[in-house]
């Protein structure tokens, strides 16, 4: 790292930085794809970073800064789009549109759905990802509360609650879990430790808000719910997938996106033995993954790698951790990620490398993953079903059940800080 706070570099990448974040904030009102603006402020950052260390003498300083987090980037992405084929290819086999069918099919009152969607939410999001599990939980409830508006909020509340939970003790969970994971500084078997917090940060607004869900049901609804040949062979792919990839890495040492990798072997497989009697295409599933999501994972690890390089992030650290301590700052963080994507700012918490205990980053791994529920456009979960129930689900109807969110979020650290009180 230098220090280049002060200099004028230093105050454009900054800038630079702040400007592509506001677009990506103000994505529903510019028109934005969120990704345009900071894949434009990364290159520009490194750009001027390039042309003031190059007039220096100090081009290799550079050249390594950019390779080491451009390899993070690679290994996420490479991660990522595996995970993500392997829940469009569930998708397409129609195993979501089976258990939403099953679900709105089992003629459960409307306390029964809030509780079932949001605990599948809860359970699901561990292994698919948050987006997908609150789409599938929210079409479950759009179907069944369309005659009832007082169940839809709160379920929709619920659901976003449940899936970022869900997500914040497994290492598949999220990406905040999954960059820590690939970081190292969490081992996979710890990531559990987290279960009990999550489970509070879920049930205690799930029991708060349970009162307020009318009594009786929807009318059943009668849909075939038939999945797809080859969907049960899939998703005993996807798990061997995860097994390969945390084995790969425990027992072997691999990096796991080399296990992961071998996991979309598996899957092209499968295809060339289903494409005479049910076709089946991988690639077009890679083709319809997150991209937009994916180069803006891209735009702001190299953002803020680059502030990082300038000294920024060494300036963050000190003022968050050095003073008010790591405790003070993980929470503070947590609350900051239902405002700011949690992407960046675990990323810069794990550029700093604050030294801190294995609890710490188990506690900076809950708030981040959960923080985001205070707020519906704090997490990719509450966005999507904001989209999905326009008319019902509200960033302000959201907002009326934030202080139940937030009991749930100080339970959840408190109950990590009691159970796991030897980590720190």
């Amino acid at each position: 790292m230098i220090d280049l706070t002060g200099h004028w570099v230093g105050w454009a990448a900054l800038a630079l930085f702040t400007a592509a974040y506001a677009l990506v904030i103000a994505e529903d009102f510019t028109g934005l794809r969120k990704s345009k603006p900071v894949v434009m402020a990364a290159g520009l950052i490194w750009g001027l970073i390039a042309v003031v260390l190059t007039g220096q003498g100090r081009s290799a300083e550079v050249e390594n800064a950019v390779r080491h987090v451009f390899l993070d980037y690679a290994e996420l992405l490479l991660f990522l789009l595996v995970a993500m084929t392997y829940v469009n290819a569930l998708e397409e086999r129609r195993v979501f549109e089976a258990l939403r069918i099953r679900l709105a099919s089992a003629g459960l009152g409307y306390r029964g759905l809030f509780w079932a969607t949001g605990g599948l939410a809860f359970i699901l999001s561990p292994v698919a990802d948050n987006l997908t599990t609150a789409l599938v939980m929210g079409t479950v409830v759009m179907a069944v509360g369309r005659d009832e508006p007082r169940f839809i909020t709160p379920a929709c509340v619920n659901i976003v609650v449940a899936a970022n939970a869900g997500g914040a003790f497994s290492p598949f969970g999220d990406i905040t879990t999954l960059m820590v994971w690939q970081k190292g500084v969490v081992p996979f078997g710890d990531f559990f430790r987290l279960f009990p917090p999550a489970l509070v940060n879920f049930a205690l607004p799930a029991v708060i808000m349970h009162w307020a869900i009318p009594r009786g049901g929807p009318p059943l609804h009668s849909e075939c719910a038939e999945m797809r040949p080859g969907a049960k062979r899939i998703m005993a792919l996807f798990v061997a997938t995860i097994a390969t990839a945390v084995l790969g890495h425990t027992m072997l040492h691999l990096p796991p996106v080399i296990g992961m990798m071998t996991g979309l072997g598996y899957l092209l497989l499968l295809a060339y033995g289903l494409k005479r009697s049910h076709p089946f295409d991988v690639f077009h599933r890679i083709a319809n993954v997150e991209w937009d999501t994916l180069l803006f994972f891209y735009g702001v690890m190299m953002c803020v790698g680059g502030l990082g390089l300038l000294g920024y992030l060494g300036l963050l650290s000190v003022t968050l951790y050095g003073g008010i301590g790591p405790t003070g700052a993980n929470v503070l963080i947590g609350v900051l990620s239902a405002i700011l994507d949690n992407i960046p700012l675990m990323f810069a918490v794990l550029t700093m490398q604050p030294d801190m205990s294995l609890g710490q980053w188990l506690l900076i791994t809950l708030t981040t993953g959960v923080g985001g529920s205070l707020l519906s456009i704090g997490s990719a979960a509450g966005v999507a079903l904001m989209g999905q129930a326009r008319a019902s689900y509200t960033f302000s109807s959201h907002l009326r059940w934030t202080p139940a969110v937030a009991a749930g979020y100080a339970a959840a650290i408190a109950t990590h800080w009691g159970m796991n009180r030897a980590l720190f």
